[in-house]
C-alpha cells in the first residue's frame, strides 16, 4: 500500500505532454486490462472505450475540446462512451458473456436477468444514459490508478463538446455518447505542474466518522 500512496502522490493532471514519447504496446495492453477489468453496476459495462491513435482525428477533436494541447500531443487520447438508452438487447448479451465464462444454462441466469431488466426498465431514457455515464467514471478510475503504477501519467477531461465529439467520431451511428476523455502519455520537462504541491483536504475535513 505504500507504494500505491507514493504513485498517487507522483501522479497529477498533466498539462503539457512530451509528444516525443509514446506508450509501449505492453504497457498500453496493461492499461486496456485495467479499463476491462473496472467495477460496473451489475458488471454490466455499459460503455466502450476508443483509443483514438490517428493524428487527424485528434487535430479534429481540438477544438471540441477547446484548445487543450494535451489531445495532440498525449502519446494516446481515450475516449469512454456510453450506451445510449440500455435495454433488453445489452442485458442480453451480457447474460449470454456469463453463461459462456462460468460455463453454466442461462435457465440459471433467468432470475438474475430479469432482475436487471426490471430495474432498468424502470429508468427514463435520460436516466438510463445518467446512470451509464457514471459507470465510465468507474473505469476511469482504474485507469488512473493503473497508469500511475507504470509512471504513465493520464490527464481526465470532461471539458469538451460532447455533440461535437460524437459528430467527429461517429458515435451516434454506434449508439454512444461520449462521456469522458483522458490523455495518456507523459510529462513534459517544462510542465511546472508537476512541481506544485498537491492540494487536498485533510483527514479532519474530509472524513466522517459515525
Amino acid at each position: 500500500m505504500s507504494n500505491f500512496v507514493k504513485n498517487q502522490k507522483w501522479r497529477y493532471a498533466t498539462k503539457k505532454f512530451d509528444a516525443t514519447q509514446k506508450i509501449s504496446t505492453e504497457d498500453l495492453n496493461s492499461l486496456k486490462e485495467a479499463i476491462r477489468l473496472s467495477s460496473s453496476s451489475y458488471g454490466l459495462q455499459p460503455y466502450q472505450v476508443l483509443i483514438v491513435e490517428n493524428p487527424e482525428l485528434r487535430a479534429q477533436i481540438l477544438p471540441a475540446a477547446y484548445g487543450q494541447s494535451q489531445v495532440i500531443d498525449a502519446s494516446h487520447l481515450i475516449v469512454f462512451a456510453n450506451q445510449i438508452n440500455v435495454g433488453d438487447a445489452e442485458i442480453d448479451a451480457y447474460i449470454e458473456n456469463i453463461s459462456k465464462t462460468r460455463e453454466i444454462p442461462k435457465d440459471a441466469l433467468k432470475g438474475f436477468e430479469n432482475y436487471i431488466k426490471g430495474t432498468i426498465s424502470k429508468f427514463t431514457e435520460d436516466a438510463k444514459n445518467i446512470w451509464a455515464s457514471k459507470q465510465t467514471y468507474l473505469a476511469l478510475g482504474n485507469l488512473l490508478n493503473a497508469a500511475a503504477e507504470l509512471k504513465i501519467d493520464v490527464t481526465p477531461m470532461e471539458g469538451f463538446n460532447p455533440t461535437q465529439v460524437n459528430e467527429i467520431l461517429d458515435l451516434d451511428k454506434l449508439g454512444l455518447n461520449a462521456s469522458l476523455m483522458a490523455t495518456i502519455g507523459y510529462r513534459h520537462e517544462e510542465d511546472a505542474t508537476q512541481h506544485l504541491k498537491k492540494v487536498r483536504k485533510s483527514n479532519e475535513e474530509l472524513f466522517i466518522t459515525l
